[in-house]
């Protein structure tokens, strides 16, 4: 028993204060959110207990079921963006470009700014205005005879979602361009030279050599990206503030936060956890199996 104890009480020890942070800052904090998110309870009236009853009014009223479409696209084509750029230009630094060192800081420089000062400048960029009195986006597009184009961008009922999801794009593929990078630096030369001998096209090799070989690091990235974009806030914020046409369920807890519904603030959070781990989880279950196997 002593043994035991001198085996795995050192670093139960050491670990013991990440722990009970852990356990008072998010475990506590989810349980105290849920519990909150079960009561009518608002600045104007006294804590009730409600049951589901939040969580039935939001997903059967028009304003959050239109935040939940919005994310949707938000979603999509921040993924998808993202993906695409990323493995892109790790592909381009992958078959090798002059100052490689130069380009990967090009492009991982937007990492290093914070949603809220990009969105700022992304505000400018993204202006509806059109004509004499066009800027950023616009003002290049009629400079370069492509005025035809000018459009409202983010003030658009429908599309307006895909162009937010422009500056997040631009913040987040040099991120996935390094996670990629990585995988195609992992790939052994002599994997590509063999299946070049065998008479491998570009094509096969990529299909069947380099993709498989890439397809953790895609899954990792494709997480890691979902879930950011399920909790988009400070860049719709900055750009857009909390409108009608870009909100979304972030947006909109922090709408009923202020105004003083905290009930119903609380059930959106425990949404948006949820939705969170739609992603989280199946992938952390396919990571554990795989290390599983990996010992065995």
């Amino acid at each position: 028993m002593r043994k035991g104890i001198r085996n795995w009480g050192p670093p139960l020890l050491l670990i013991s204060p990440t722990i009970v942070l852990l356990g008072i800052f998010v475990y506590v904090l989810i349980g105290v959110n849920f519990s909150t998110a079960m009561t009518k309870d608002s600045a104007l009236s006294a804590s009730e207990f409600v049951g589901l009853q939040n969580f039935t009014d939001l997903l059967t009223e028009p304003r959050f079921l239109h935040s939940l479409v919005n994310l949707g696209i938000f979603t999509l084509f921040f993924m998808v963006g993202t993906m695409l750029f990323g493995f892109l230009w790790a592909w381009l630094l992958d078959k090798g470009v002059t100052a490689e060192g130069v380009f990967r800081s090009i492009y991982l420089f937007p990492m290093a700014v914070s949603f809220v000062a990009s969105g700022v400048v992304w505000r400018w960029l993204l202006s509806s205005a059109t004509g004499d009195r066009a800027s950023g986006l616009n003002r290049i597009l009629d400079s370069i005879g492509l005025g035809a184009l000018q459009n409202d961008w983010y003030n658009q009922p429908l599309w307006g979602m895909a162009a937010m999801a422009m500056p997040a794009i631009w913040q987040l593929s040099g991120y996935v361009m390094a996670l990629f990078l990585s995988g195609f630096r992992g790939i052994p030369e002599e994997l590509r030279e063999a299946a070049r001998m065998d008479g491998a096209s570009e094509w096969k090799l990529y299909r069947y050599v380099v993709f498989p070989q890439l397809s953790p690091v895609a899954l990792s990235a494709l997480v890691i990206v979902a879930h950011m974009s399920l909790k988009v806030f400070d860049l719709i914020m900055a750009v857009t503030g909390p409108v009608y046409v870009t909100e979304v369920p972030a947006t909109y807890m922090w709408i009923a936060l202020t105004g003083g519904e905290y009930g119903k603030a609380s059930a959106i959070a425990t949404i948006l956890l949820l939705l969170v781990c739609i992603f989280i989880v199946p992938y952390l279950i396919s990571t554990s199996r795989a290390e599983r196997k990996a010992r065995k």
